[in-house]
């Protein structure tokens, strides 16, 4: 060990220059970081004894690091300087995940790849308690290195065992606890995400916020059971954390594999291939499985204004349709073959558990502690939603920021703090009424706020309509899964699984297309004109026109273009046209009404109530009492070809915003008239 030691000396005598800049800012920077490859180069056998005993080795690093830093002497006597290492490398099997961690590992340092799930509050930790002996009132200074607060074993004066502690005179430090869990791109299969807790000090704390992707080098250690027993909890004693990037597109991508990706995107019909590689044992819908395929790859991302305003790269889709068309088998296909992706029920989930919360609980030693949500876990990925329109309104209601904004304020119990939430929704929700009304339009059958619903780029509605040919088609596709291998593998994606979610990946993480002059003259010639016709109609609005543009980026990126063409930008307004045909076409006016979808009322009902003010008011000013019948109303409003069942329904609709009131049965009059 003596060897080791001075080894460690001449080490640290080689970074002096680092050593003299901690001294410089001390106490703005109290850590000095060492790269575990400069270790292992100046001395093998010191960085492999760094894994093994990480305890030794940063003790003796510590104790010479006091005797050469030099600072104020009003700074020496609480002087404190932590030896941080980082670059712990993958390939020796020293960066591992958490539910690789077993009792061996107990003691040694390790790297664990995580994101940050739960954050408490900062607490003061003992670091050398102050005690007094009771009989002779001794002082003794006891250092703290467990949980649990230890005592002097004896008084060096009269030996007694009893001792009175004084916080307020002992040395305190700053402790605080994460848990982090495993990355989702990591896991196989159905597995679930294992966490730990990750114990961190001095200037480790807040360092990083809930829904953070990390990397923590830290020692494995074992905490007591509460109540006696031979099982122990374990947890990470943090030496260092690095915040790495929070995207899912770190999928490990061979040097073959990206020459098959590259070969890919040269056929001419790959846009075709990827749309035949969504939910492939689902027949049809075109239309929808390009749209998922556009979601998967996404705008361009880290787009900036100049005044610094981040552009949402993500793209929203939301399937509204009736019972049994295959919405909840096309999320789950999405959810198996995202590289990261989190899938939900609306049923079996809060709006905090979709965005953030602050909890109390014991992880927090009863404090506040902050948690992260599914759009905040799944960053960088898609979150699909499914039953979204049995979620209660509070709860849908906070995702609204988290869709547009791409971040989660939260001001609870005192903290306030905000998320970056780079998530994709793919939702899928019932008719108001369960399955959808022919004689209704669309537009007025979803059972989603117009504020929300404005949020989704692509809104598609899925009907179910007897068709006998179409059924039997259905019937021949579904039945091929239950036959024999040989007709199963007619229904098999055209891109490999696996290879298509790197081909994904790799597009999400390399390819950063650029709009040319032409696509994007053609996105505003096809803008332009949605936005013409009469003057009090909204045909489309600037949300229309960035979703345009997200679209047809993502459709040069299936291609691993660096250029946005017309052909992309026919691909984004030839799929924006088809749903606002379905969902938008206001059959009274004979035009696309976008408040149809994103606003309360759309043209042609603001018309009619326009009208049925100025029935009511003609009438007022005709009549004797100052008041107007609901008879006279209901006749005047079929002479203007407003049914009997409408005009009930907009009178009452005044009457709840107080535009009306009835001072006598059957009879009303304006508010303004009181």
């Amino acid at each position: 060990m003596e060897k080791a030691s001075e080894k460690l000396g001449e080490f640290l005598n080689k970074k002096s220059n680092d050593i003299n800049k901690v001294a410089e800012i001390y106490p703005e920077v109290k850590s000095l970081l060492i790269n575990y490859e400069e270790l292992e180069k100046f001395d093998h056998g010191l960085a492999e004894g760094l894994i093994a005993k990480p305890d030794d080795t940063l003790e003796i690093l510590q104790t010479f690091l006091k005797e050469k830093i030099s600072v104020a002497p009003e700074l020496m006597d609480d002087l404190r300087i932590n030896v941080r290492f980082y670059n712990i490398p993958k390939e020796k099997g020293y960066t591992i995940l958490v539910r690789e961690l077993r009792s061996k590992n107990v003691g040694a340092m390790m790297a664990l790849d995580g994101l940050v799930n739960k954050i408490t509050d900062i607490f003061p930790k003992i670091e050398i308690g102050r005690f007094y002996c009771n009989k002779c009132n001794e002082s003794h200074d006891e250092p703290q290195v467990t949980r649990f607060l230890q005592q002097p074993p004896f008084c060096n004066n009269c030996k007694r065992r009893e001792f009175r502690f004084v916080p307020e005179e002992s040395k305190l430090t700053d402790i605080q606890k994460l848990e982090i869990q495993e990355p989702l791109e990591m896991l196989k299969g159905g597995a679930e995400a294992r966490r730990i807790e990750v114990w961190v000090e001095d200037d480790l704390t807040d360092a990083v916020c809930a829904g953070d992707r990390v990397v923590v080098t830290g020692i494995m250690r074992l905490l007591p059971p509460k109540k006696g027993g031979s099982v122990y909890l374990k947890y990470i004693e943090g030496n260092n954390i690095e915040g790495i990037a929070r995207e899912f597109e770190d999928i490990e991508i061979s040097k073959k594999e990206e020459r098959e990706i590259k070969k890919l995107a040269k056929d001419p019909k790959i846009h075709d291939h990827v749309i035949a590689s969504i939910a492939p044992g689902i027949w049809g819908y075109n239309e929808v499985k390009e749209a998922i395929a556009l979601q998967l790859f996404g705008g361009r991302g880290r787009k900036r204004l100049p005044d610094g305003t981040a552009l949402r790269p993500d793209i929203h889709l939301l399937l509204v349709g009736d019972p049994g068309v295959a919405k909840s088998r096309l999320l789950q296909y999405v959810n198996q073959v995202a590289p990261k992706s989190i899938y939900v029920t609306g049923k079996g989930t809060t709006g905090a558990g979709l965005t953030a919360t602050a909890e109390k609980d014991d992880f927090g030693e009863g404090g506040w502690t902050l948690k992260a949500g599914a759009l905040v876990l799944a960053g960088g990925g898609v979150v699909c939603i499914d039953e979204f329109d049995k979620m209660d309104k509070e709860d849908r209601s906070a995702m609204h920021e988290a869709m547009e904004q791409q971040t989660i304020s939260v001001a609870k119990a005192g903290m306030v703090t905000r998320f970056i939430a780079n998530t994709a929704v793919l939702a899928a929700s019932n008719p108001k009424f369960s399955r959808f009304d022919s004689y209704k339009p669309l537009g007025e059958q979803f059972d989603i706020p117009p504020t929300l619903l404005s949020r989704f780029d692509l809104i598609f509605p899925i009907r179910d309509i007897v068709d006998k040919e179409k059924d039997a088609e259905i019937a021949d596709h579904m039945l091929k899964m239950h036959k024999t291998p040989e007709e199963a593998a007619e229904i098999q994606p055209a891109i490999n699984t696996e290879l298509f979610m790197k081909y994904i990946a790799y597009s999400r993480k390399n390819i950063r297309p650029v709009m040319t002059d032409d696509a994007a003259e053609k996105i505003k010639a096809y803008y332009v004109d949605l936005r013409g016709g009469s003057q009090e109609t909204v045909r489309a609005t600037p949300r229309q026109l960035e979703a345009l543009v997200r679209l047809a980026e993502a459709s040069a990126k299936i291609r691993l273009s660096d250029t946005v063409t017309v052909s992309d930008a026919d691909r984004a307004i030839r799929l924006t046209n088809f749903v606002l045909r379905e969902v938008a076409y206001d059959a009274a006016t004979g035009e696309i009404d976008i408040d149809r979808i994103g606003a309360e009322y759309p043209k042609s009902d603001r018309d009619k109530i326009k009208l049925m003010e100025d029935i009511i008011r003609g009438l007022l000013a005709e009549s004797g009492d100052g008041s107007a019948h609901m008879d006279d109303v209901l006749r005047e409003a079929e002479g203007k070809e407003i049914d009997k069942f409408k005009a009930e329904k907009i009178i009452n609709e005044l009457k709840n915003k107080g535009i009306i009131y009835e001072p006598r049965h059957g009879r009303f009059m304006f508010t303004e008239h009181r």
